[in-house]
């Protein structure tokens, strides 16, 4: 399988170069995106009406009142747009509210973990049981193999999904996840291969804390958003809140005993502890923020430029496309990097080319479908930003990529769970 691409072996003209700017530690580095400027434009009315259309229909599809979406295309503009209501009768979505970032919480924390191994601090071959304490037998399974998803170890959210259904406020222990996580039989031998699971991300920012004597949530702030200027990003206290002072509302439709989906009046999820989520998907953001961050992880920002973080990508799954793979706490979708997910009450995807720049951010507020379905869309937003035209002065990319904005959108739809309102 061919290499992931590296942000240090791209060369873009116009594109500004990596600046490091020290304050005394590496954690107070403030960084630049290597990717080309930015079109001060809209993008053009006929591709927005395009991109309004595909996630309208992932709203319909999913049972969603509401979404937020951005997509910037360098050479051609932007949108930045927020669609629906905030609830039955509620009132309209705009762009400026926060959300929970789901698993694009879990490449933040091993941003944090390879930048600790930059700095010497640790080594991603270390056994996780040398970070971890009472992992007795888990020298087999290294800090690498938890951040590529090849630990073999499997997710403590299959167990727990019920009780957090019945009791979103419960402030939760990261001792105690991880015992549902290693409780259950492993996924496969480590170093084999890849297997979702919110019990690595969970290993990796115990690490992080152990290794730093930091909480989670000063690291990320540290390390990740304050070096790229998130200011609606961080981890927040466990104690149940909501994302922000003006939220995306969140909600979470459940299936009857007939197997019938509660389209109508699903039950909010928007106030809930970040304690359930933490390393994998605790993480408020907002859509600009979110944007941001996918074109910094797509060009490995925040890290040197020898690391080895993307080195080995392994096939996310025998039933997904070969151009679908896993590494480094990402995923990579053909040219795009990226992280999606889900969290009770919101599915985020966010996704950038680091080499033309474009990035794709989205969240839909119902988490009940198929917990792929974010990135279903932010790959259909991206087919169609792809082909945006280019702005005055500008030059359409010619690379393409390995799947048509069709494909994905019929994706979205053989996994509704519900249908749009009869005419």
């Amino acid at each position: 399988m061919a290499r992931w691409r590296r942000s240090a072996a791209i060369a873009i003209a116009g594109a500004g170069a990596l600046v490091l700017a020290l304050s005394g530690c590496t954690a107070q580095q403030t960084v630049s995106i290597d990717v080309p400027a930015q079109v001060d434009a809209p993008l053009p009315e006929a591709t927005v009406a395009e991109l309004q259309d595909a996630v309208t229909s992932a709203m319909t599809a999913t049972g969603s009142s509401g979404a937020i979406v951005g997509v910037w295309a360098p050479w051609s503009g932007t949108w930045v747009s927020g669609l629906g209501t905030q609830g039955p009768g509620g009132a309209e979505v705009t762009s400026d509210l926060a959300f929970r970032a789901a698993e694009v919480t879990g490449a933040m924390t091993c941003d944090i973990l390879y930048g600790l191994a930059a700095d010497g601090t640790l080594a991603m071959s270390d056994p996780i049981n040398t970070w971890v304490s009472n992992l007795p037998g888990y020298d087999d399974i290294t800090l690498r193999q938890a951040c590529d998803g090849t630990s073999g170890i499997a997710s403590y959210t299959s167990t727990l999904e019920a009780t957090v259904l019945a009791n979103p406020d419960r402030v939760w222990n990261a001792r105690e996840l991880l015992a549902y996580g290693i409780a259950r039989p492993r996924l496969n031998a480590p170093g084999g291969a890849y297997g979702t699971s919110a019990t690595n991300y969970l290993i990796a920012g115990l690490a992080a804390e152990r290794a730093t004597n930091e909480t989670l949530s000063t690291l990320i702030a540290e390390r990740v958003a304050q070096p790229l200027g998130l200011s609606s990003t961080s981890l927040p206290a466990p104690a149940p809140a909501t994302p922000g002072p003006s939220s995306l509302p969140g909600y979470w439709s459940q299936p009857n005993a007939e197997g019938a989906w509660n389209c109508t009046d699903p039950a909010e999820f928007t106030e809930m502890s970040s304690s359930y989520g933490g390393a994998a998907s605790g993480a408020v953001t907002s859509i600009t923020d979110l944007g941001r961050y996918a074109q910094a992880l797509a060009t490995d920002a925040l890290l040197p430029a020898d690391n080895d973080r993307f080195a080995n990508p392994v096939p996310v799954g025998p039933d997904q496309p070969t151009w679908f793979t896993a590494a480094g706490g990402t995923f990579q979708a053909g040219s795009l990097i990226g992280q999606f997910g889900w969290t009770p009450g919101y599915m985020t995807a966010a996704f950038a080319d680091p080499q033309t720049g474009m990035s794709v951010a989205v969240v839909l507020n119902n988490s009940g479908g198929n917990k792929l379905t974010s990135a279903w869309l932010a790959w259909e937003l991206a087919a169609i930003a792809s082909k945006a035209p280019a702005a005055e002065g500008q030059t359409l990319p010619e690379a393409g990529l390995p799947w048509t904005a069709e494909q994905m959108r019929d994706l979205v739809s053989a996994n509704a769970i519900c249908a749009a309102p009869a005419s």
